[in-house]
């Protein structure tokens, strides 16, 4: 497929885990990439197994308000435009609230609230000329409630709402927004989990598949939501969590 030939892609958070998949099958469809994350070298990585000619490498960090202009205007300059803003870039925090220190609050808000606020309002200019659109990743995290990651609920809940705020900001101007909200997927962030034979575990008692979704399976649904097939969707908070959001919160007593 080439559905995005001749578009210009921003990921951000892409050097391993789900915003690598993204990458990957964005490229593959034939579009221009922008890679990002923190550390060049990472992205350095993932770049050397795409087409060089149609991706570009800018670090940085989110969470500061003056990398988002500059992200964005590397990309016009060197791609000539924007289409696709995909806010990818994230990180967890498991505990007690009352544990918590200002600086791991911090860490959370900044990066999984505030960056996606500043990238989102830095691209929207050039959206707007594009008739281009935003995909959010939040989480299943950002729909309900999880034992120990009050944070990071807060966090994703907040991305989860600003998606369909901004869908109603932005759609009389041609400009969609929507999100994914992926349960437990396999990357650097979650070996802890997938890699923990208790924990996968209770994720099968929960899970109608029974498993961690692979990166892949988080990028074909980004794909569908940033394409031209779903032109008429925007506002839209999609689950792909292997059914987690199918149940009603009790344990399986019978699986």
């Amino acid at each position: 497929m080439s559905r995005f030939a001749g578009k210009t892609i921003i990921v951000t958070g892409s050097s391993n885990g789900i915003g690598e998949g993204i990458a990957r099958r964005f490229v593959e469809e034939g579009a221009n990439v922008v890679l990002n994350s923190r550390n060049r070298a990472d992205c350095e990585e993932v770049a050397a197994t795409l087409d060089p000619e149609r991706t570009l490498i800018v670090e940085g960090d989110v969470s500061k308000p003056e990398f988002a202009a500059e992200i964005i205007s590397k990309t016009v300059d060197h791609f000539g435009a924007l289409d696709v803003l995909v806010n990818n870039a994230g990180v967890a925090g498991m505990g007690l609230l009352a544990d918590a220190k200002d600086s791991e609050i911090d860490r959370i808000i900044d990066i999984n609230v505030k960056g996606v606020l500043y990238l989102s309002r830095a691209a929207i200019p050039e959206l707007i000329k594009t008739k281009g659109n935003i995909v959010n990743i939040s989480s299943v995290s950002g729909i309900g409630g999880d034992w120990s990651l009050p944070i990071y609920n807060a966090s994703k809940g907040a991305v989860t709402n600003l998606t369909r705020s901004l869908a109603l900001q932005l759609g009389a101007q041609g400009v969609r927004v929507n999100c994914i909200c992926p349960s437990l997927t396999r990357s650097d962030m979650t070996a802890g989990l997938t890699d923990n034979e208790q924990a996968m575990k209770a994720i099968k008692n929960r899970m109608p598949l029974g498993r961690a979704a692979e990166p892949s399976e988080i990028a074909g649904p980004v794909a569908f939501l940033a394409s031209d097939d779903a032109v008429f969707v925007t506002g839209v908070n999609l689950p792909v969590d292997g059914g987690v959001s199918a149940s009603n919160g009790q344990p399986n007593f019978f699986g």
